[in-house]
């Protein structure tokens, strides 16, 4: 995870070559623990991108030592969702910074829900994750954050439509139904140096990203290869293949280190 790495000025969020906006959000609100830095301290609210290949929140104020925060998948555990008798329902987990990534260590982390939706969130953040997860060897630290070289330029991002490449599961935007604003959302010409959920877009090293069509398929999940039988593919793209996702609300296969993970 690295802070203040993920965002333009303005407000605009900066997401890498090959990397796909799956959900979105601009009502939640983030609180962090474990940590002494001040940019750690007080509730923000912001927007949240869940992303082919992390969790990024968008501070709404630029007053905040926080501006943005960024968190591969690779980098999370212990996530769960929470359905208290009182309150809203949100997410808590732990993230662990990413080397060179402007902090150390690891935070918890809570993620309230201002709008609702968190357990629609949650599942498909759990989902995006563990595919994530199964493309990556366990290691003791995250791949370290390098900053991307070159200039970024305004991405015209479709909403909830997979990543050329790609075919298997999203999810349902009906709980998310707004796109990110117009004019909001930059790209760099690097590939993550971490793993999404079809595996790496390029080599780990922010070397050159591959064409989308010389890409090797993705390994089925979780009764995909039924599905797969019912595929169509458009021949005026046909780098792209589409099949019926399974159901939104089937919970995702645990990837927690942690062996009690609450599913619910």
């Amino acid at each position: 995870m690295s802070l203040n790495t993920a965002h333009v000025q303005g407000g605009g969020c900066l997401i890498h070559a090959g990397e796909c906006i799956i959900l979105f959000t601009d009502a939640v609100t983030i609180d962090f623990h474990g940590q002494d830095g001040r940019a750690f301290h007080g509730s923000k609210v912001g927007k949240l991108f869940l992303t082919t290949h992390r969790l990024i929140f968008i501070n709404k104020s630029d007053k905040d030592e926080l501006l943005s925060f960024s968190m591969p998948f690779v980098t999370l555990k212990d996530v769960e969702l929470e359905q208290p008798v009182f309150g809203s329902n949100y997410i808590k987990g732990k993230v662990r910074a990413q080397p060179n990534g402007n902090w150390v260590g690891e935070a918890k982390f809570k993620l309230i829900f201002k709008k609702g939706g968190a357990i629609d969130f949650g599942r498909a953040m759990l989902r995006a994750a563990s595919m994530a997860n199964s493309n990556y060897p366990q290691m003791d630290n995250p791949p370290a954050y390098a900053p991307p070289e070159g200039p970024y330029y305004m991405a015209d991002v479709p909403y909830g439509v997979p990543p050329p490449g790609y075919y298997g599961w999203m999810p349902s935007t009906a709980a998310f139904p707004d796109a990110p604003p117009p004019q909001s959302v930059y790209r760099t010409d690097m590939p993550p140096p971490y793993p999404g959920i079809i595996g790496f877009t390029g080599n780990p090293g922010y070397a050159s990203a591959p064409p989308a069509q010389t890409a090797p398929p993705p390994q089925l999940f979780n009764g995909q290869a039924e599905a797969a039988q019912s595929a169509y593919f458009d021949p005026n793209r046909p780098q792209m293949a589409y099949v019926p996702p399974p159901s939104y609300y089937e919970l995702p296969p645990p990837y927690k280190e942690s062996e009690n993970k609450k599913n619910d």
